[in-house]
């Protein structure tokens, strides 16, 4: 059973790091191009709010499922310094969603 668990870790782990690799890029690119086109167009504020934003959703999501590959790696074999990694993006990931949702919010409910 431990054996299985090991070859469909090894497949699953990859394929979705290369799942997040690929949001976080899209999202890159995005925020390139809104971002440079924003610049050129118009320099408001809140168009440049709207991009970030949106970026960090990109990244949020990306962080999500590269948490997903390290937990599931993790749950396999853990050594500290997987669980230490593990640790740190959920950390990372942690503070971007709550960052997110607080713009969210912000912008939803202005004072």
């Amino acid at each position: 059973m431990r054996e299985l668990l090991a070859r469909a870790t090894d497949f699953a782990v990859p394929l979705i790091d290369t799942i997040a690799l690929v949001v976080i890029a899209i999202g890159t690119a995005e925020a390139l191009v809104r971002g440079l086109r924003g610049m050129l167009i118009s320099r408001s504020t809140r168009v440049e709010r709207e991009v970030w934003l949106g970026y960090a959703r990109w990244l949020v999501a990306g962080l999500t499922f590269q948490l997903a590959a390290d937990i599931i790696e993790t749950s396999v074999a853990p050594s500290w310094d997987d669980i230490g990694r593990v640790a740190a993006i959920a950390l990372i990931r942690t503070f971007l969603d709550f960052t997110l949702e607080r713009e969210v919010s912000a912008r939803e409910h202005p004072e």
